[in-house]
C-alpha cells in the first residue's frame, strides 16, 4: 500500500467515525428528549437506560444511517482535497484517476465488509435488546392501538392440506371472531369449520369455540353439525396468533431464512415483508460501495462554491436514493413487486449513474 493509499484510506476512516459519532450523539440528544417521559415512568437508574436500551438502539440506528454516513463523509473530505488542489496535483503527477479511486473502491469494501457482518450476526441481538425494552417500557405508554395486540384478517395453512382464517385477535385476551377452518383432499373442499367466537383455554390448552358449525361434504351429499361449544386442540397455538413486528429485525439471517421457509408454508401473508428484509441485509451493504465511488467522482472535482455545493448536492442524492428504497418496499410489500427487485433496485440505478459518473470523470 503506497503513501496515496494510506493517506486518502486514513481520510475515508477518519471523517467517517467523527461523522458517526457527530451524528450518533445528536440522534440520541433527540432519542433521549422524546422518551424522557417514558423512561420516568419506567422509574429506571441511568446505568439500565444505557445498557437495556441504548446499546440496542445505537447499533440500530447506525445500520440504519451507515451508507448515508459513509456518503456524506467521502463528500467532505475528498471536496476538501479539491479545494486545496490536492487532487489537481496528484492526477498531475502521473497517477491516473482509476489509480486515484483505488483507495476509496478499498475503504467502500471494508466498511460494506463490516456492515454485511453486523446485520447478519450483531445488529439482530441489537434489535432485540431495543425491542425487548420498547415493548416493555414505551409502547405500553402508547395505547393498545399503537402496541398492535389486535390483528386483522389472519389467513394461514397450519399443514398441507388445512387452511386457517380468522377475522379479528386480540393477542393479550387471546380470543378472537370468525375463525373458519378448512380441510381439502386432492384440491377439493372435504370439511369446512365456522365459529363466531373462539378463546385459548389455559386449563386444557386448547381452543374454546362457541356456536360452532361443522360441514361435511361428500360426493352425494353434505352434512351440518351444529355445537354450542366445543374444545379443540387444533394445528396453532398462541405463538402462530403472536403479533410481533420487531421479529424480523431481531433474528440471525440464518434464522431469519429459517423463519421465512416455515412463514412460506403457512401461507403468510406478511412472507414480502421478510423476504425484503433478508435480500436488505446484501443490498444495504453493497450500497455503501456504490454510494463511495459517487461521491468521491462528485466531489473530486474543484467547483466554485466548494464543499457547499458538493455537500448540497450529496444531501439531494441522498434524500432520493431514500426515497427510492422506501418506494420499492411500499410496492414490495404492499403490492406485487418482487422482493428481490425492491431491495436492490436503488442500488441498480444508482450503481449505473456511478458508472456513468466514473467513466465520465476517467476521461
Amino acid at each position: 500500500m503506497k503513501k496515496l493509499d494510506k493517506y486518502i484510506l486514513s481520510k475515508y476512516f477518519k471523517t467517517f467515525f467523527f461523522c458517526l459519532l457527530l451524528l450518533t450523539t445528536i440522534v440520541v440528544v433527540v432519542d433521549i428528549s422524546e422518551h424522557t417521559e417514558d423512561f420516568v415512568k419506567a422509574n429506571l437508574s441511568f446505568s439500565q437506560i444505557t445498557t437495556d436500551y441504548y446499546f440496542g438502539f445505537i447499533p440500530r440506528i447506525l445500520a440504519m444511517l451507515f451508507p448515508l454516513f459513509i456518503f456524506i463523509s467521502v463528500i467532505f473530505f475528498t471536496s476538501k482535497m479539491a479545494g486545496r488542489s490536492e487532487v489537481i496535483a496528484i492526477l498531475s503527477s502521473g497517477v491516473s484517476f482509476n489509480r486515484f479511486m483505488k483507495p476509496f473502491l478499498i475503504g467502500g469494501l471494508s466498511m460494506a465488509l463490516l456492515l454485511w457482518v453486523g446485520y447478519r450476526y450483531i445488529i439482530p441481538k441489537a434489535n432485540r435488546k431495543w425491542a425487548d425494552f420498547s415493548k416493555t417500557y414505551i409502547d405500553i405508554n402508547m395505547g393498545a392501538r399503537r402496541v398492535g395486540t389486535y390483528r386483522q384478517n389472519i389467513y394461514f395453512k397450519s399443514n398441507k392440506n388445512e387452511w386457517v382464517g380468522i377475522k379479528g385477535y386480540d393477542t393479550v385476551s387471546r380470543s378472537g371472531n370468525n375463525l373458519f377452518l378448512q380441510k381439502f383432499k386432492n384440491n377439493n373442499l372435504e370439511y369446512n369449520l365456522r365459529a363466531p367466537n373462539f378463546q385459548w383455554d389455559t386449563a386444557t390448552k386448547k381452543w374454546k369455540l362457541t356456536n360452532v358449525t361443522e360441514r361435511y361434504l361428500g360426493n352425494l351429499n353434505d352434512s351440518v353439525i351444529y355445537s354450542p361449544q366445543q374444545l379443540l386442540s387444533l394445528n396453532f397455538g398462541l405463538e402462530d396468533l403472536k403479533k410481533d413486528d420487531y421479529i424480523k429485525d431481531q433474528l440471525t439471517t440464518s434464522a431469519l431464512n429459517e423463519y421465512i421457509e416455515n412463514e412460506r408454508r403457512k401461507g403468510s401473508p406478511e412472507i414480502n415483508s421478510l423476504l425484503v428484509e433478508r435480500y436488505n441485509r446484501d443490498a444495504i451493504p453493497f450500497s455503501v460501495i456504490v454510494l463511495t465511488v459517487i461521491g468521491a467522482v462528485l466531489a473530486s472535482r474543484k467547483v466554485r462554491g466548494g464543499s457547499g455545493i458538493h455537500l448540497a448536492t450529496g444531501v439531494i442524492i441522498s434524500v432520493l436514493y431514500v426515497l427510492f428504497s422506501r418506494l420499492s418496499v411500499v410496492f414490495a410489500t404492499q403490492g406485487n413487486f418482487s422482493p428481490l427487485l425492491a431491495a436492490w433496485t436503488p442500488n441498480i440505478i444508482f450503481g449505473i449513474i456511478a458508472v456513468y459518473l466514473f467513466k465520465r470523470a476517467s476521461r
